[in-house]
This record gives C-alpha cells, structure tokens and sequence, in this order.
C-alpha cells in the first residue's frame, strides 16, 4: 500500500470510528508504529485530523477554518519556498504582479525581491514590508484589514483593483477541490480574490498538496478561472488528473 493510500484510509476510518490508536492501526496496515506515527503528524499537520496521545480523533477544523497568517508558516515550509521559487521564474522584468495575502504569497514576493523593474500590487500589508527597501514597486490596495491574514479587503479594496491591470496573478487558497474550485473561508476575501482574476491575464493557484480535495466557506471561483498550478509532488494522482483534464497546466516542485 502506497503512503497516500494508506492515509487515506485512516482518514476513512476516523470518519467511521470517530476515533484511531497507533497500536491498532499498525496492526491493521502491516506497519510498524513509527510509520503511523508519522502519517498522523502529516494527516494532523495538513489540518486533517486531531493527533492525540496514542492516536487521533476528527479535525476540529471545517468549511469556516481560518487559522492566522502566523499559525500556516509553521506548515509544509519548504515546499512553500520550493512554490516560491518556481513562481519567481515565471515572471519577467517590466511586468505587473498581483500577490494576494497569505503565507506561499509572502514566500513569492521574499523571491522577487531582486527584481530591477518590477511592479507589485498586492492586498496584504505584511508584503510591504517584504518589499521595503528594493526596487520593486509597490501598490496596496487599500480596505480593511482582517487581522488573521493581514488582508485588505471590502469596497475600497475591490475599487482599486478594479482600475487596475496585471500580466500575472499569484493566488493562494484555503481550499482546491478540482471540481468544486478555489475557496477561502472569508467572503470578502474571496470577492477581492475574483477581482484579482478578473483582471490578470493570466492566473497563478499558487498552493501546497494539502489544499488539494478541501472545500472551504466561499467559493472564489471554478477551476477553469485559473491557467496554471504550482505545487508540491504530493498531489493526489486523481487530482493531477482533473487539473490537466480541466486544461490547467501544472508545475510540480
């Protein structure tokens, strides 16, 4: 049994149970102790399940999820540095980028801090502080903040984007199930996230795999919205699959 399917099925059993112990489910798949131990750090790191002392009970976490901006940079880092740096290769000198908020995003704009001629708009205040001190420039939307994500968001912010332009847009999500779409658990946020489609000619979903099959409370938009995914080689095959079947071109790091 492969990794991903034997998570799989712990996750399957959780579900049914209510409840899992190592010893139980090591007996159960053939394995030793340490390997499940290790999926349920991973299951309970993906926001997946609850580790518990001796085994794991169901997330506690739903469709209104939004844990802080502080809180998802303790989560899957190199992949996000691996996202970051694939993202940074993509965009030329001269050009217009749009960065919404959030921690793979904050990645992006640290990697296209050398950047000699380079325009970034961007609804998050802390990438002004990435920003700071290069020669990138720098446009914020303006709105109001949401203190969990360090976003702007609402009317003021929907306006300014509205009368802008970009070459790229790199967005992240809370959430991608490839049939569903991008979701997010802020309403405003994700009205704010549709702009910034609107107006990009073309669409970056910029996330790691555990985002992958997650249904957050709003929907930002179909999958079809975007043309390109960055994200890490742990992808589900299924949903490798329904990315390149829907036309979306993937990069894996």
């Amino acid at each position: 049994m492969l990794n991903e399917e034997r998570r799989r099925a712990i996750l399957e059993l959780i579900s049914r149970d209510g409840r899992v112990l190592v010893n139980e489910l090591a007996r159960a798949f053939n394995t030793s102790q340490v390997t499940i131990r290790k999926d349920l750090e991973i299951l309970h790191a993906d926001g997946l399940i609850h580790r518990t002392h001796g085994g794991a009970l169901p997330s506690r976490e739903g469709a209104l999820a939004d844990p802080t901006l502080r809180e998802k940079e303790k989560l899957h880092r190199k992949e996000k540095l691996r996202i970051a740096e694939a993202a940074a290769a993509m965009v030329k000198e001269g050009q217009v980028v749009i960065l919404d908020s959030g921690t793979t995003t904050t990645a992006i704009a640290r990697a296209l801090r050398n950047f000699r001629n380079l325009t970034v708009v961007t609804n998050a205040v802390n990438m002004v502080a990435e920003l700071a001190g290069t020669d990138v420039e720098v446009i914020l939307t303006g709105g109001t903040l949401r203190n969990n994500s360090f976003s702007l968001v609402g009317p003021i912010a929907e306006e300014t984007l509205h009368k802008l332009s970009a070459d790229i847009l790199f967005l992240g999500v809370d959430g991608f199930d490839v049939r569903y779409g991008l979701s997010t658990p802020n309403l405003l946020e994700a009205k704010v996230n549709r702009i910034m489609l609107e107006v990009s000619k073309i669409s970056v979903a910029v996330c790691d795999a555990s985002k992958f099959g997650r249904r957050s409370l709003s929907l930002i938009a179909p999958p079809n919205a975007i043309q390109h995914v960055i994200t890490d080689q742990e992808i589900s095959k299924s949903d490798l699959k329904g990315l390149k079947k829907a036309g979306i071109d993937v990069t894996l790091v």
